[in-house]
């Protein structure tokens, strides 16, 4: 695997960025933090991680979150 020493998310997987801003906000204040519709409607882990592969702006968005929330 090739170094990247200046990107934060090196070694993180979507995964666990989504269920650690989980298990930081919850899904509702998730949903109040990121207006995107997996997080607000019957939200789940995966459903989210579907929406969020297949959604640039959605994943860069929640990306952004993990980033100023835990670093």
């Amino acid at each position: 695997m090739e170094q990247q020493p200046n990107n934060p998310l090196h070694g993180k997987t979507l995964q666990m960025i989504v269920e650690q801003l989980l298990e930081h906000y919850g899904w509702e204040r998730l949903g109040d933090r990121v207006n995107i519709r997996c997080f607000q409607d019957n939200p789940s882990v995966k459903s989210s991680l579907t929406f969020l592969r297949k959604t640039p702006w959605a994943r860069k968005e929640v990306e952004e979150l993990y980033l100023r929330t835990f670093k």
